[in-house]
């Protein structure tokens, strides 16, 4: 069994991963933001939990309002931002299917579908 205690100290950190899935932290300051209009992950799903904090995702276009409690679904090849609208820290756990980045955060290269 692998285990880890979450710290949501800054930025992107990948939690846990294994070949088929993988969870990282994410904390967004205030005002911030995560990828930009453009931004997409050809080979992985993603699902953010919004843990606190808030702010607004934009995927494919549209436009959904982040708060505790939220849970996005951000498929493979959606373009996606993610902002910070609020006034403290935007903490979200990401969890990855398969896994999107490196242990030290660097993408990994889109995974072929079996």
């Amino acid at each position: 069994m692998k285990h880890r205690t979450l710290r949501f100290a800054h930025g992107f950190r990948v939690v846990l991963s294994n070949q088929h899935a993988q969870v990282a932290e994410m904390i967004i300051k205030a005002g911030d933001s995560e990828g930009d209009p453009t931004n997409r992950h050809h080979g992985a799903d993603q699902w953010l939990y919004v843990v606190a904090g808030s702010g607004v995702a934009f995927v494919n276009g549209k436009r959904t309002r982040l708060k505790r409690g939220t849970l996005v679904l951000i498929e493979r090849g959606d373009r996606h931002e993610i902002k910070n609208t609020g006034r403290r820290p935007l903490r979200t756990l990401n969890y990855y299917n398969p896994p999107a980045y490196t242990h030290s955060g660097d993408p990994l290269p889109a995974a072929r579908r079996r």
